[in-house]
């Protein structure tokens, strides 16, 4: 390293200070130890003037300062978020999301790289409603027992000796959600989440006498009786991104209560207000009173029309008399999505509202631009005539 000619010619040494050549101390290539005398130091009790004093603190200063690493080398920002826990005993899944519909058979992936002494295998759910982890399955590799409703429809994969994977049949709505894992192995416990991802659709509900009248428990117990469940956050979340637009608030299965807004406009929030899933966050379940969000998947049978001029009653009576059952709200949704039902026609449905299902948009068919299930709200049962949507299962 080379110092300019300015600063060597400012440090001057004054009389009776040697100079490196005529002392003749050895340069050094590290450290000189504190305890080691220092040859090229001034004679002890020699005071050198302020102005020598401050160059050589900038000279030794600069020498430093050239030596040391560069900051980023001691100092570096995380980057990605940190490692996951490292696994012993069980394999990573490769997909940590397994898709499927209602009444299909689903396998969530759980194998093991090895077996330890005295283990055991334990699969849970965790159930959104309640936060509550219900064990579903319990196996020590040679024997297994099931717990829960979950339990006469789950088994294990053990397609061989390191295989723990839990199999789910003829899958019901309530199934999807997120399951654990878990190698249970005295103080090395370690486990593997997935989720069971259901493929649906999410709809609306209101009942005759007008919109916010559930509290919680009457909102859940609408969605079921047709033929589907309240929605997750997540099922909203992806409803609206394909399009949900929806004006009014409707509890979801978590308790808390949204609405999703496509196009921004003064009833909904105001125009200033940018689309989104809007909230209102956890309400009283006794107390408070909105719609409800459902959610419905595939069926296990067929939806079809029957024409006719038929009062609620008739309606009925005819699709008893085809060995069918009036369609559910929840039905006709599900055909429409899965099976592309498509009718210009009103017919009734089991709770007594008039509704008809548009996958190609046309102006003699409601005149609206989307496809969806169109509703004529909640006729007379006596006095108005339409035709009717029947269910039959499989």
């Amino acid at each position: 390293m080379s110092v300019s000619p300015q600063l060597s010619r400012a440090i001057h040494r004054p009389h009776g200070i040697p100079s490196s050549k005529h002392c003749r101390c050895p340069q050094p290539s590290g450290y000189i130890p504190l305890h080691v005398p220092d040859p090229c130091a001034p004679p002890p009790g020699t005071t050198l003037p302020p102005a020598l004093r401050m160059h050589r603190l900038l000279l030794l200063s600069s020498l430093w300062l050239l030596a040391a690493p560069p900051a980023s080398s001691i100092f570096q920002r995380p980057t990605g978020s940190p490692a996951p826990p490292h696994l012993q005993y069980l394999l990573e899944p490769l997909h940590t999301t397994v898709h499927t519909q209602r009444g299909a058979t689903a396998t969530l992936p759980c194998v093991l790289r090895a077996l330890p002494r005295n283990y055991r295998v334990k699969w849970s759910k965790l159930e959104p409603a309640n936060y509550r982890e219900s064990i579903i399955l319990i196996t020590n590799g040679l024997y297994h027992k099931n717990y829960g409703p979950l339990s006469p429809r789950v088994r294990l994969r053990h397609s061989h000796r390191y295989d723990a994977s839990l199999t789910i049949t003829d899958v019901a709505l309530e199934d999807e959600g997120r399951y654990r894992c878990q190698l249970v192995n005295g103080l090395e416990d370690e486990s593997v989440s997935l989720t069971l991802h259901l493929e649906g659709v999410v709809f609306p509900y209101q009942p005759s006498n007008g919109r916010y009248k559930f509290n919680y428990h009457e909102a859940k117990r609408a969605c079921e009786q047709q033929d589907s469940r309240l929605a997750t956050y997540q099922q909203l979340y992806k409803a609206w991104t394909e399009g949900l637009d929806w004006c009014n608030a409707g509890w979801i299965l978590d308790g808390t209560v949204h609405y999703p807004i496509i196009n921004s406009r003064e009833p909904c929030g105001g125009r200033l207000l940018l689309p989104g899933v809007r909230t209102y966050g956890a309400r009283d379940k006794q107390k408070d009173r909105f719609d409800a969000f459902c959610f419905t998947s595939a069926l296990q049978g067929q939806v079809y029309f029957i024409r006719g001029h038929l009062n609620f009653k008739e309606a009925g009576q005819a699709c008893r008399n085809h060995g069918a059952a009036i369609a559910k709200v929840g039905q006709l949704y599900s055909a429409w999505k899965f099976s592309q039902l498509d009718r210009c026609d009103g017919g009734w449905l089991a709770d007594g509202s008039v509704r008809y299902p548009i996958t190609t948009p046309r102006e003699r068919c409601g005149g609206l631009p989307d496809p969806g299930v169109r509703s004529f709200g909640f006729p007379s049962k006596e006095l108005r005539t339409y035709g009717t949507y029947c269910f039959v299962g499989k």
